[in-house]
């Protein structure tokens, strides 16, 4: 059974599955579907070809749907696809993709979306991601499964941050940030391995001397970065953590537009 208020405004259209709570002053357009057990508590506006998932509890005044801030404006409904069990704070604002970055910009699940917050078009955020108040996450920007990205901070447009990474608050990322790292300032550079967010996550012992021995190798010589990744592809084969940090490099390094933003590395090139 719905519960819908009766000052919501939800377009015949709209595919509303049983279960939904929608509240006061929310209006749903015609390409949006909803999944069972989401709660919308009050003057959320979904619009656009928008899919969420189940359970996503979403608060006031978020807005979910609209086109990308681009120049000249997209023509046409573009795409955004939302998981599950997602929380999305007051002032939250997730925008559609482009044809550019092919239309769509993709939410995983159980993702905290605090105040403020801000995914542009075509980007693609992992799964327990966290974007602390006023994270702005510029277009096609890539964040992988639990990473955390600081209050305040800039993401800018076609970066990747790799799984498990933090960025501290307040920070301005313009490179590509590798997986299990901590990387902060203005702009960002790493300060080492996020170990405290690694062992609350779980890992092993050996799993973090894999990566401490990992990075320690990838930052320690003069030679080019991609001579160092693959060198430790060589070095540590048979960690699967490692393996992941070679995928990440090895998917940007393959794509132009991508390697040239460059790869955020430690102030003084080591760790």
């Amino acid at each position: 059974m719905n519960r819908w208020h009766p000052t919501a405004v939800v377009d015949s259209r709209a595919e509303v599955a049983d279960g939904v709570e929608i509240g006061p002053y929310c209006t749903i357009g015609p390409g949006v579907r909803i999944g069972s057990g989401t709660r919308l508590i009050s003057h959320v506006t979904i619009e656009g070809d928008a899919t969420l998932g189940t359970n996503n509890l979403v608060y006031p005044f978020v807005a979910i749907g609209y086109p990308a801030q681009v120049r000249p404006a997209v023509d046409g409904v573009m795409q955004i696809d939302i998981g599950s069990d997602n929380v999305m704070r007051e002032h939250v604002t997730l925008h559609t993709g482009t044809p550019r970055g092919g239309g769509v910009t993709r939410i995983g699940s159980n993702v905290l979306f605090m105040v403020g917050t801000h995914v542009a078009h075509d980007c693609s955020i992992g799964n327990h991601v966290v974007l602390a108040n006023g994270a702005q996450v510029g277009g096609h920007a890539v964040i992988g499964d639990f990473a955390q990205v600081g209050a305040l901070t800039g993401v800018h447009q076609f970066v990747r941050i790799g799984s498990y990474a933090f960025i501290g608050g307040c920070s301005a990322v313009e490179k590509h940030v590798i997986p299990y790292v901590l990387a902060t300032g203005n702009r960002a550079w790493l300060r080492g391995l996020n170990i405290i967010g690694l062992q609350r996550a779980g890992f092993s012992k050996n799993e973090i001397d894999d990566l401490r021995k990992a990075y320690g190798f990838l930052f320690s010589g003069d030679e080019l970065f991609r001579l160092q990744v693959a060198n430790l592809q060589i070095e540590l084969d048979g960690s699967e953590r490692v393996a992941e940090i070679v995928r990440f490099c090895g998917e940007i390094e393959h794509v132009p537009e991508l390697a040239r933003r460059g790869m955020c590395l430690p102030r003084d090139g080591r760790l």
